[in-house]
């Protein structure tokens, strides 16, 4: 615990009580698929992670992507007004986890045993893994003015965020749940259709500065809303995996660092 003491707001968030707290956590998580807790990080700890965000700015492999809302290929078997057939646009920054400092507060963060278990208390998972390629475990995402995320589901089940600094205006998190199940084989195409043409209401949060968002991303449809500010939207990711030596595939690693390894 003493290396969290001084970035993680434990008095607010005593993540190390994996009985009432851990699982009041665990009921919102699966009431909501998503837990918000704002000003997670402490004030102190939030400051070097920006100087930090931003000396590696300059590193960051911008990528630019049309994409359907399932990250796959074309069905052929179906026109391009298929729901699953549309394409949105993703266009951001990411530094990948082998320039991430030795000792930055997110490498304490990911490798801390006491963050881990309350992962898997919280997820209900029995064990998580980092990424066996040195690219994928820890990222900076960077979206500058009219950059932005996508409608999409998640490949993992799960997805960790921690928000390092929020732009002016835009950027918005948005999201619609009920629309996949994947545990069951089940997707409402006609609520992706709705909110590709906006045609229904979604879920909207603006995350605040040292928030840390757990979120079940591969049954909610779900998009960064485009940056219209000066100041970027930066965003830490804690990518881990369920299984042991697990890299990510060779063409998101091309796709989102610009190289393999």
């Amino acid at each position: 615990m003493d290396d969290l003491k001084n970035i993680i707001d434990l008095e607010q968030y005593p993540i190390a009580d994996l009985n009432y707290y851990t699982m009041k956590c665990k009921e919102t998580l699966q009431k909501n698929s998503i837990l918000v807790l704002k000003k997670f990080i402490k004030p102190e700890a939030l400051v070097k992670l920006k100087l930090e965000a931003k000396a590696l700015e300059n590193k960051a492999f911008y990528s630019f992507q049309k994409h359907n809302v399932l990250l796959t290929e074309k069905n052929k078997e179906w026109d391009d007004k298929y729901p699953c057939n549309i394409e949105v646009v993703s266009n951001k920054g990411c530094v990948p986890h082998d320039l991430i400092p030795r000792n930055s507060c997110l490498r304490s963060i990911y490798t801390s045993k006491l963050f881990q278990t309350f992962l898997k208390k919280v997820l209900s998972l029995e064990d998580i893994h980092p990424y066996a390629d040195n690219l994928s475990s820890i990222n900076y995402n960077y979206y500058k003015f009219k950059q932005q995320l996508g409608w999409h589901f998640d490949n993992a089940s799960f997805a960790i965020s921690l928000m390092i600094q929020s732009p002016d205006s835009g950027g918005k998190f948005q999201y619609l749940k009920d629309v996949r199940c994947v545990e069951k084989n089940e997707i409402n195409f006609s609520k992706i259709e709705a909110v590709l043409k906006n045609k229904i209401l979604v879920d909207e949060i603006v995350l605040e500065e040292g928030t840390l968002v757990l979120f079940y991303g591969s049954n909610y449809l779900h998009r960064v809303t485009p940056v219209t500010s000066k100041k970027s939207r930066i965003l830490a990711t804690l990518n881990y995996n369920l299984e042991k030596h697990v890299k990510l595939s060779e063409n998101a690693r091309l796709i989102f660092f610009g190289r393999l390894n």
